[in-house]
């Protein structure tokens, strides 16, 4: 059966032969069968020790310098298709070259850019394929690459998700959901230090007609403050059984303390009392 390679992502390849140089020479890579793609090298670099003719390896595919598919064991820092947080290497008269975890850094042309990169600077782009080159190319321009929840959306409200932290609004911060959907954590659901490029679990508190996504960094409701009472007893009983908070405290304390809201915290706090594991006093909680 002919094997399908898929450019800018992992591929797992039969080793065909040592490629040495002028039959018999040197050994400076493996040959690997593509199917219909012919063989692809892997440099000698990358190949695992003791590999052998027959064996298969987990590779990644990309273009080199010369644009020929080249396979390697290193591990990028995100594949076609992913949202990345790049660092800018170098620029030239065409556009960036961002590093994302390979020899050959990733190009992003000036067209694909809000504003220009400089070197040093930190973006959060789309990993794809151009149509035009065929090359695997960067872009900033996220809006183009995401898309608005459907029907066959796997989220609802109270769906655990995974978020990438994409830019700070007036709001709170624009991030992009399950590498998918456009999403908004509000000012006031923030209880920790968090700035772009930071992946998170978040939780789906509302899905809006307009296909956004609103979350929280906290389960909803019942959920959060049960998984934040399991937090706060051991606090407490590391704590020497006492814990200087209570529900007369300042939000902003409890927020500094243990990055929940005063409502999370009282939820978990009368919960425990509930069950007799605390007790409450003026200058704090504790253990009963």
């Amino acid at each position: 059966m002919s094997k399908e390679i898929r450019l800018g992502e992992y591929n797992l390849l039969r080793v065909k032969e040592e490629a040495r140089r002028e039959g018999f020479g040197e050994v400076f890579g493996m040959y690997l069968d593509a199917g219909r793609e012919g063989e692809i090298l892997m440099p000698q670099k990358y190949v695992p020790e003791g590999t052998k003719p027959g064996d298969e390896i987990e590779c990644f595919i990309y273009l080199d310098q010369d644009e020929r598919p080249i396979a390697t064991t290193e591990k990028p820092l995100a594949k076609v298709g992913d949202f990345a947080y790049l660092e800018c290497s170098w620029v030239n008269e065409y556009g960036a070259f961002l590093d994302w975890g390979l020899t050959k850094d990733i190009f992003c042309p000036f067209r694909e850019q809000k504003k220009r990169m400089e070197i040093g600077d930190k973006f959060i782009v789309h990993i794809h394929i151009d149509e035009e080159s065929y090359r695997i190319v960067a872009s900033a321009k996220i809006e183009h690459y995401l898309k608005e929840p459907d029907s066959t959306c796997e989220l609802q409200r109270g769906s655990e998700a995974d978020i990438l932290i994409w830019q700070k609004t007036d709001l709170g911060f624009k991030v992009i959901v399950n590498n998918s959907y456009p999403g908004l954590i509000y000012e006031d659901q923030i209880f920790k230090y968090i700035h772009t490029g930071d992946r998170m679990k978040a939780y789906v508190s509302n899905m809006r007609p307009d296909g956004k996504i609103d979350l929280t960094l906290q389960p909803l409701g019942i959920a959060a403050a049960e998984d934040f009472s399991t937090t706060l007893l051991d606090y407490i009983k590391d704590n020497g059984g006492y814990c200087a908070l209570n529900d007369k405290s300042d939000p902003e304390e409890i927020k500094r303390q243990f990055h929940v809201s005063k409502k999370i915290f009282k939820k978990a706090t009368g919960d425990l009392y509930k069950k007799k594991l605390i007790t409450l006093a003026e200058d704090g909680l504790h253990l009963a």
